[in-house]
């Protein structure tokens, strides 16, 4: 197999990553025991951060950047996977330490895969992506926790137009939530209602300092931005209820007291989707395939070339992309 195919790869240039297209075989790609066809890959905020070079994400390089992927296994030394086994893989390092899903092909190693859900297409397992199995981990995260209750208090999702948000709205609500949604988009209340939100935050409203104990509100909540507003939504959060933390996009800062947490009982329950282990990975996606509503997801989601990744990834970091973004890298 060594006809090329493009790539997009983060490259020194002058000492700063540099993202380019560049043509590899199958022989420049990592020795790793599993060789899978790609068919679709995803555009997350750390994508445009690599690709922008606006974050420094790929911590050696060349790097092949995307942390998504789906695709065929068309090889494996593994005994686990073998030749037309349908996979995904999210997180484990791709496009920072290990070459990601921006490519025709990719080397991967066995405990890196899942098995796709009988539930989901390629296109729709990346129109999920690492975004929306972030989400369903902060979904079983609370409902483990006790925190949340269908028909109980309010759950809150920051960051709500969003990759995360918009899964975890969907998912939220379809198990029978009343979720209200934290964003700074009039425009995008529409969309959230159709996902199933009911009520709406301003975003501006958490981002500005507040004390240490405020009015309760929130049963739970879904934060992917961080900083001030994670302080706020703890602050809000009623008497033994529980925050899902799963982002930084305001800032990796916590200008917060233990107030809420040693008077009230509030939990900050932190959610990793890189090196979640692998019961925890089929136990989200199983939660997905239970839970969200197909005709919502394809709301959430379109499909871009792979040709048009730098434009998209100045979009995505200026907050200017809404749902997910899918990308085809066959195009």
């Amino acid at each position: 197999m060594n006809d090329s195919f493009r790539a997009m790869m983060i490259v020194d240039r002058d000492g700063r990553p540099h993202a380019e297209f560049r043509d590899l075989t199958t022989a420049d790609l990592p020795d790793h025991d599993v060789l899978v066809e790609i068919a679709f890959s995803t555009l997350n905020y750390k994508d445009g951060l690599a690709i922008t070079g606006k974050g420094r994400i790929a911590r050696r390089l060349p790097m092949v950047a995307g942390i998504d992927l789906a695709g065929t296994v068309v090889e494996s030394r593994s005994p686990d996977w073998a030749p037309g086994d349908k996979v995904l893989v999210n997180g484990w390092g791709l496009s920072e330490t290990e070459w990601g899903g921006y490519a025709r092909f990719q080397k991967l190693k066995p405990q890196w895969l899942t098995r796709l859900p009988d539930a989901f297409t390629f296109e729709e397992a990346m129109g999920i992506g690492t975004a929306g199995y972030t989400a369903a981990l902060c979904v079983d995260a609370l409902e483990d926790w006790g925190a949340i209750s269908p028909g109980g208090r309010e759950v809150l999702v920051t960051g709500a137009a969003g990759g995360v948000g918009s899964t975890a709205i969907s998912l939220l609500a379809r198990k029978g939530y009343a979720v209200t949604a934290a964003t700074g988009r009039p425009e995008a209340h529409a969309y959230l209602s159709e996902l199933g939100a009911t009520a709406f935050v301003d975003r501006a409203a958490l981002a500005e300092k507040g004390g240490a104990l405020q009015k309760e509100r929130w049963g739970g909540a879904v934060d992917s931005v961080g900083s001030t507003t994670l302080a706020n939504v703890l602050a809000q959060t009623a008497y033994g209820g529980a925050v899902a933390a799963c982002g930084l996009a305001g800032g990796m800062d916590l200008p917060a007291t233990v107030a809420p947490h040693i008077l009230r009982g509030v939990s900050l329950l932190g959610i990793d989707s890189v090196m979640a282990p692998a019961a925890r990975r089929e136990r989200a996606w199983k939660t997905l395939a239970a839970h969200l509503d197909k005709a919502r997801l394809g709301r959430i989601a379109r499909v871009e070339p792979m040709s048009a990744l730098p434009a998209l990834a100045e979009e995505i970091v200026a907050g200017k992309v809404r749902g997910r973004v899918i990308i085809d890298v066959s195009r």
